[in-house]
């Protein structure tokens, strides 16, 4: 999850009696020893609608309709009714007794049996008819979508609306409404609406949404929250064996590895739209995992579920979320066709899992209709687009909304959409968003200029001493066809300015055909990466020695002028033709990069040596990124934070006698990228670089092994490594990284309830050096080269206090080394799920 994402959402914690349902109640359930009964049924009598209570045996349950009995009802206990005396009944205390004289019935109490349980039978009948059911029934099919995405404070009461921050702000506690889910007092802040056609060919496995209308209240010109709410509600397949939500993966309850995972008891049977249903009741074995408590109705003859409830357990292994909740109801078409009509999910967010801790709810509604079938649509229609944008989607009336709605919003949604408009004129609030802004962009806005980024104001490195900086950037939407940037610098030990001014220009839109220059002077730690970055302003966390151990003195002078021209033609394809122009200059009188231009010769046993490297390059970028989601159509996109695969393959030609360019060669380098969700074990990371450079090359442009002398973890660098440790020509790397996101502490009694995560990694790397190359180095700096193979491993504990993250690194070979380290403990931090 990004870090500016995440300042936003603790924004919303931050800045964060109308009653719709007729009949709502709520209490805890126990048993005589007052102990609480998890996972117990409450339904209102002679319906289906109902809920499992929490761990802690809390429940909270709603409806428009008026009942006037309660049922609670759990496995090994006698079922017990409770006549409700009012609409409003709140903080119930129900005592369950012990089972007595039960004949002909099977009760299973804690762990249920994985062999005489006939819920057990139904739920293996649920896997074989999977992918028999609903849509899969057809080669083709359509339907319209409507979906709805809210977020709203909670837990709002009267102290929180008297503080001091929402002075001018009181007229927002006039939407105040109340969660059917927790019972919670909430207040909307964000609404989104959006209309779609949706098209799918499950011959060729393809799907296409074609959206129609968009609307949005609240924060609608934050491109990082309503990327937030992509990635945070991507589409599942409740048949699936894992639902992924917020990074992670959850067994589902239809899972074929269920049985394992979960509880299963079958609970009822009833009618359900003139069909026999069984009712499931599902709950987890084991603590800590990423597992749901609910239950489904399910139909006796197709085995298609009729109706799902669950909710994430509260000892999930998961951060700042509190709950989550999944609705989902489907239709009966005919016998043997079941489509989901409605999907609602509902999370609640929050600083920490206390039942009265003030959060977030984000809350997605998602309704279908009018489906067709076995229209097929010719193979490029499904072809994505790469960067389109209509802007019409955005512009529709209030009629339009009101004739095209799936469902109308009540009189108290109506009212939020004016609240939330109105809220955005108040001048206190748009000076409470500004700040928020700041932190989570590290940009200052003034009209349409941006200054920052404030975070790199401050550095300090052995060559600069103490170094200043500022810069800019233009910013007149997330959708700017056009940005400059530019930057200026000082340091006050070598007395210098540094500076640097790039700028694109989208003059393509529908296949982001971008063209971009630039020039930089600076100094930089140059061979922190094998695979080099585009972006002309870039610069290294190793430059400064704020974040590194041991001496940083091995820095350069740089001058690069660079241009370049891009092209999408495919979506998430990248090609990429660019030249630069660079001269490279030892900034440290401790430090060289010499060569030889003529060789040492017993006439001349000095040879001939330069200094500085000047390079003119040609280069070709090739980028596939499957799966990447983003957002804006800009010239610069923001990339929805969900795993996806990165291949990336560069060509450059060094040319000599251009510009006084020094040297002919040419290089190949490939870099791949493999994340994978294996699960309920966690994620692994897999890397692979490799290249070569043809020809001869100074010091300057050899490939540098990237050390890592910070004192946090580093993507794509060596912990034990120091900087110029290792140079190649060619070379060829592989990196592994698996989290198993608590799956092993979770089985440890004591280390349960920290939530750490545990991390296991391990890096090598092989590169050779020509003798050519060896002949013409003059710098001093002994060639080394990891023919032996370099590798090194680690293990970690990662979500210490939520964002903490304590690597411990060994070196695995070249142990005798002089002046390394053979041991390392390296820091992390960030918000994560």
């Amino acid at each position: 999850m990004k870090k500016s994402t995440v300042f936003y959402l603790f924004f919303l914690f931050a800045v964060a009696n109308a009653v719709l349902g007729q009949t709502k109640v709520s209490g805890i359930v126990l048993d005589k020893e007052n102990l609480p009964i998890p996972f117990a049924n409450v339904v209102f009598k002679d319906s289906n609608t109902g809920i499992v209570t929490n761990e802690d045996g809390r429940f909270y349950l709603e409806s428009p309709k008026t009942y006037s009995v309660l049922v609670i009802s759990s496995v090994g206990f006698s079922d017990k009714e409770i006549t409700l005396e009012k609409a409003i009944n709140y903080n119930f205390k129900i005592v369950l007794n012990a089972a007595e004289n039960l004949k002909e019935v099977v009760i299973f109490t804690g762990k249920t049996s994985k062999k005489t349980n006939p819920a057990l039978d139904i739920l293996r009948k649920i896997w074989e008819r999977k992918r028999k059911n609903g849509l899969y029934l057809f080669d083709q099919y359509q339907m319209e979508k409507y979906e709805k995405v809210e977020f709203d404070m909670n837990t709002i009461d009267s102290a929180f609306m008297k503080n001091k921050l929402f002075k001018g702000m009181e007229f927002i506690f006039n939407q105040v409404d109340t969660s059917k889910i927790t019972g919670k007092t909430y207040l909307p802040i964000f609404i989104n609406e959006a209309l779609y056609d949706v098209y799918g060919d499950n011959k060729i496995k393809k799907i296409k949404q074609k959206i129609k209308a968009n609307k949005t209240a609240g924060f609608n010109g934050n491109q990082q929250i309503l990327g937030f709410v992509k990635d945070l509600y991507s589409d599942y397949d409740i048949y699936d064996n894992h639902l992924t939500f917020f990074d992670k993966s959850f067994t589902s309850p239809l899972s074929r590895t269920g049985i394992d995972t979960y509880n299963y008891v079958l609970k009822d049977s009833a009618f359900i739209d003139k069909k026999w249903c069984f009712n499931i009741v599902f709950y987890p074995r084991r603590k800590n995992e990423l597992t749901f408590k609910g239950d489904f109705w399910v139909s006796d003859t197709t085995f298609a579920i009729k109706k799902i409830n669950m909710a994430v357990t509260k000892s999930a292994n998961i951060n700042w979320v509190k709950d989550i909740y999944i609705e989902q109801e489907f239709d009966v078409v005919n016998d043997s066709v079941f489509l989901l009509t409605k999907d609602y999910l509902m999370s609640d967010f929050a600083f920490n899992k206390k039942e009265k801790s003030k959060g977030v709810y984000g809350k997605r509604t998602t309704l279908y209709r009018n489906h067709n079938f076995n229209t097929p649509k010719p193979a490029n229609f499904y072809k994505e687009e790469v960067n389109y944008i209509d802007n019409e989607v955005y512009n529709k009336t209030d009629d339009y909304w009101k004739e095209n709605r799936f469902e109308n919003l009540t009189k108290d949604e109506l009212g939020v959409y004016k609240m939330l408009d109105t809220l955005q004129t108040v001048r206190k609030f748009k000076e409470l968003y500004s700040l928020v802004s700041v932190l989570g962009s590290g940009y200052i806005e003034y009209k349409n200029f941006d200054y920052g980024p404030i975070f790199s104001s401050f550095g300090y490195n052995e060559v600069e001493g103490v170094r200043l900086r500022a810069g800019g950037r233009t910013y007149f939407g997330p959708n700017d066809p056009w940005r400059l940037q530019a930057y200026t610098a000082y340091g006050f030990n070598d007395d210098k300015f540094k500076y640097g001014i790039s700028g694109k220009w989208m003059i393509d839109k529908k296949n982001r055909i971008i063209i971009s220059g630039g020039n930089r002077r600076d100094i930089e730690q140059i061979g922190s990466s094998l695979t080099a970055t585009n972006d002309v302003l870039g610069r290294s966390g190793a430059s400064s020695s704020l974040f590194t151990s041991g001496s940083n003195g091995k820095l350069t002078n740089i001058s690069l002028t660079k241009a370049s021209i891009e092209i999408e033609p495919i979506k998430n394809l990248t090609f990429q033709l660019g030249a630069s122009n660079r001269t490279l200059e030892s900034a440290s009188s401790t430090f060289s990069l010499d060569y030889y231009t003529t060789l040492p010769t017993p006439a001349n046993p000095a040879g001939v040596v330069k200094s500085d490297v000047r390079q003119s390059e040609m280069n070709l970028q090739i980028e596939f990124t499957p799966k990447r989601e983003t957002i804006n159509f800009g010239v610069e996109r923001s990339v929805v934070d969900n795993p996806y695969s990165r291949f990336f393959i560069n060509y450059s030609h060094g040319f000599k006698g251009v510009f006084n360019s020094n040297f002919r060669y040419d290089k190949l380098q490939l870099y791949y990228k493999q994340p994978i969700i294996i699960g309920p074990l966690g994620r692994t990371n897999i890397i692979v670089e490799v290249g070569k450079t043809f020809g001869t090359v100074p010091l300057g442009l050899m490939s540098v092994i990237p050390g890592n002398q910070t004192y946090f973890t580093v993507d794509n660098a060596f912990s034990n490594l120091n900087f110029y440790e290792f140079v190649s020509d060619q070379y060829a790397t592989m990196q592994w990284e698996h989290n198993f996101n608590g799956r092993l502490f979770a089985r440890i009694p004591f280390m349960r309830k920290l939530n750490w995560r545990e991390i296991i990694g391990v890096k090598g790397v092989y590169g050779t050096i020509s003798d050519a190359n060896r002949a013409i180095n003059a710098s001093g700096l002994p060639y080394n080269a990891p023919e032996n193979i370099y590798w090194e491993y680690n293990v970690g504990i990662g979500n210490i206090f939520k964002i903490f993250r304590i690597d411990l690194a060994w070196r695995g070979s070249y142990l005798n080394t002089p002046d390394t380290n053979q041991f390392t403990v390296k820091a992390g931090f960030g918000f994560h799920f």
